[in-house]
């Protein structure tokens, strides 16, 4: 009788292993269907925030060198972006609304309408565009290799490392030689699917030197309203 019900308790325990292991994408999902299951998350998100680093820029010469905001669909942008203009970091104060930008430069009292090449960016509003956005970059990595699993605010998150074609990630943020292959590593949250962070490595400032450039995403699916501001 003991013999049984150690049994019975031993298959109670497999059991409810089992289905943990079920939960999120499993233990057994590849590099491949972890990033294809990170763009679904991210193009199913109503919104998300996000933060840009940037690490290797020159002292001189344009450059996007950062930025924080909100993105919100359909093409959507409320933020800050630091860029490097004639020597110095500016904080320009952006709001993209439908393809139409709007910044607030230093020294302005107020809002004009922009071509964002001219503060060394695209469109913001764009980042979350599902097929020129941020999640393209998950389904074009090429040779995806899963590597170690870690914790970031006690969240469990994988890293997906592999390589992206170099113009597209010049028609996404920049690139000085659009020819050479950029390193890509992701972290996705496993049990969410949510991409956490996407750090990229190229000649983004420089065609013979490497610089990267890091985002961060959270807050998916947080409610972002986001309008033009008025002109003046």
């Amino acid at each position: 009788m003991r013999l049984r019900t150690t049994a019975t308790a031993l298959l109670a325990v497999l059991a409810v292993a089992l289905g943990l292991a079920g939960c999120g994408g499993g233990s057994d999902e590849s590099a491949g269907d972890l990033l294809a299951r990170a763009k679904t998350t991210l193009d199913d998100a109503s919104s998300v925030h996000f933060v840009l680093t940037s690490d290797g820029a020159p002292a001189s010469g344009n450059a996007l060198l950062g930025g924080e905001g909100d993105i919100a669909r359909p093409a959507s942008f409320a933020g800050t972006l630091q860029v490097q203009a004639l020597g110095s970091s500016v904080d320009a104060q952006v709001v993209s609304v439908d393809g139409t930008v709007y910044a607030q430069l230093p020294f302005t009292s107020g809002y004009s309408v922009v071509d964002p090449a001219t503060i060394g960016v695209g469109d913001p509003g764009a980042l979350i565009d599902p097929d020129t956005g941020i999640s393209q970059l998950l389904t074009a990595t090429e040779h995806p290799t899963l590597g170690e699993e870690s914790r970031v605010d006690g969240e469990v998150v994988r890293e997906v490392s592999g390589t992206l074609p170099g113009q597209l990630v010049a028609d996404l943020l920049t690139s000085q030689d659009p020819s050479t292959d950029v390193a890509a590593v992701f972290s996705v949250a496993t049990d969410s699917g949510e991409l956490r962070q996407v750090q990229l490595t190229g000649p983004f400032f420089s065609a013979d030197d490497q610089g990267s450039y890091t985002i961060v995403l959270s807050d998916y699916g947080a409610d972002v309203s986001i309008t033009a501001p008025p002109t003046g």
